[in-house]
């Protein structure tokens, strides 16, 4: 096993949980001790992506630990130095406006916010429909906050949402080392 405890919060950008799941898995099964956190919306909201039950079912299979999916749960997390890293994957818009704006109000941010309490390093892959427009100025605050590092990303789709931005998710691990080397992966839009 890798001695390297990785905390994996999803929010509620469902579409990408079928690219998220694969890369939390790859973690796990590559020896990362994964600690798995939702976002109330990304725990208990049944989509046309899938059941909440489902989604929850594997996630717990996959790190063999229960989800972490209230404030009150995620608050230790920095105190108990129960994450080596952060990785939030998906983030959306909404998140990434919380974080920069310090508003903790969800389990995502909590854990986000404890964790830092450590100055560890915190990886965003992003999956927004207004990265280019309104979520634009909080993505530039970020890129600019010590300890926050970015999956690289690109336009979902220039031509039908011309705002949107959505992680490379297949670049987690990478970027992950490189947070770890307190250093942003290049380039960033792909």
């Amino acid at each position: 096993m890798i001695d390297i405890k990785v905390g994996f919060a999803m929010c509620g950008s469902f579409c990408t949980f079928s690219r998220a799941i694969p890369q939390m898995e790859l973690l796990a099964d590559s020896g990362y001790d994964v600690l798995p956190i939702m976002s109330h919306t990304a725990y208990s909201t049944d989509t046309r992506f899938g059941k909440a039950a489902d989604f929850r079912k594997k996630i717990e299979s996959i790190c063999q630990k229960e989800i972490i999916h209230t404030i009150e749960r995620a608050e230790p997390i920095g105190p108990k130095k129960l994450t080596d890293i952060m990785i939030i994957a998906p983030c959306t818009g909404n998140t990434l406006s919380k974080l920069t704006n310090s508003t903790i109000d969800t389990s995502v941010t909590m854990a986000v916010k404890s964790h830092l309490r450590g100055q560890r390093p915190v990886l965003i892959a992003l999956a927004t429909n207004d990265g280019l427009a309104g979520c634009a100025q909080n993505l530039g605050a970020m890129l600019s906050r010590k300890n926050f590092y970015f999956v690289p990303m690109s336009q979902d789709d220039p031509i039908k949402k011309p705002a949107s931005l959505v992680a490379h998710f297949d670049l987690i691990v990478p970027a992950m080392e490189s947070a770890f080397m307190g250093y942003q992966i290049q380039p960033l839009f792909r």
